[in-house]
Order: C-alpha cells, then structure tokens, then sequence
C-alpha cells in the first residue's frame, strides 16, 4: 500500500519521513517510552535512523506495518507516533507513544480513533487488538477512552528488554465504531448480554 495521510479535527497523521530523524531521536530520549514501549534502550542516533530508513519504508511496501508521525493540522513537531502492526487473520494491532510535553491533551485517542477507522474502512481489519505492559497505565487509559474492551491478561505475553513480561489485551471491533465487519460475527453465547428482570 502507497502511504496515506489521515486527518481528524486537530491533527494530521502522515508517514515518516527520514528528515524526522533527530526528532524521534529526541523524543525517544524519554525513559517512560523506553520503559513501556518496545524501541531500543539506550536509543542513539542510529535507531532513529533504522526506523524511518528501513522499517517505516518497509513496513508500507510489505503491508506488514503502517506507521505515522502525529502532529498538529497546522504543522508543527512531532506530538505522537502510532501504528498498524503484522496482521494476524484479519486482525492487526496498535503500537504507540506520544511526546511527554504533548501527553494528557487527548491527541493520541483522538489518533487511535482515526487509525482504527480507517484500518476498518481500507484495509479489511476485522479486529483491533491493544496490547502493553501490565502496568503501563498511561496506554491503557487511551485504548479504554478509544473504547477498546479489555480481555485480559496474557501470561509471559510481551518480551521487553530479555524478559517476558505480563500483558494487558483488548480488543476494537468495527461494530464497536458503528462500521459494518467484512465478515460476520458470531460471539460466544458467554458474551452476549441479556437483560433479567
């Protein structure tokens, strides 16, 4: 897929571009990022330089990863960075992190929400999954105000810097947006509530 720009009413999410590079580098100086997130810590200048010059690119032209840079509609710094990764059956998961000047304005929900919308709208998401650190409280309070359900947790479920690590899952549905699914949805009889008198 060629790279897209998204557009809510405060921002404008566009592809990574390699002159980014000392931007992302500064931000990923941030130890909440290195701590929660999966990029390299430390984070030099050459990481940077790997994203945007190999895994960015590569991501697009292998349908495997769409990653963009968050900023305002007006221009700007870079407030935020989220992203679709590997799809598995239909299913694709976001990854994120916003700058720790810009956190607590609602940009990266306002993000998630336009990501979701449009993985569900172009590209045949049947699902999309949340998934962090047990402990990340910061990225589960977006995924809940995006209006992901939470599953559970998954045991062991996400190495981080060579050890596993417990796993908060949730999970976004076209349906739960008001889309159609590009297939039908049978739930479990457990998860279909009913009302007793």
């Amino acid at each position: 897929m060629e790279p897209t720009t998204l557009s809510t009413e405060r921002l404008t999410l566009a592809t990574f571009t390699p002159g980014d590079a000392d931007e992302v580098h500064a931000i990923c100086q941030d130890p909440e990022i290195q701590r929660w997130t999966a990029v390299p810590s430390p984070y030099g200048p050459q990481d940077a330089a790997f994203f945007l010059n190999r895994v960015v690119p590569d991501g697009w032209r292998d349908d495997t990863e769409y990653s963009f840079a968050v900023r305002l509609r007006e221009g700007g710094p870079i407030l935020a960075a989220v992203a679709l990764h590997h799809p598995r059956s239909g299913a694709w998961e976001i990854g994120f992190w916003t700058a720790k000047e810009h956190r607590g304005r609602g940009y990266m929900t306002e993000a998630a929400l336009a990501l979701a919308r449009w993985a569900f709208t172009e590209i045949g998401c049947t699902r999309l999954e949340w998934r962090a650190e047990v402990g990340n409280e910061g990225s589960r309070a977006v995924a809940q105000k995006a209006g992901f359900t939470m599953e559970g947790v998954l045991r062991a479920g996400l190495p981080n810097n060579g050890t596993l690590r417990d796993t908060w899952v949730a999970s976004l549905l076209p349906s739960d947006l008001g889309l159609p699914s590009p297939l039908p949805y049978l739930p479990s009889p457990e998860l279909i509530r009913t009302d007793v008198d």
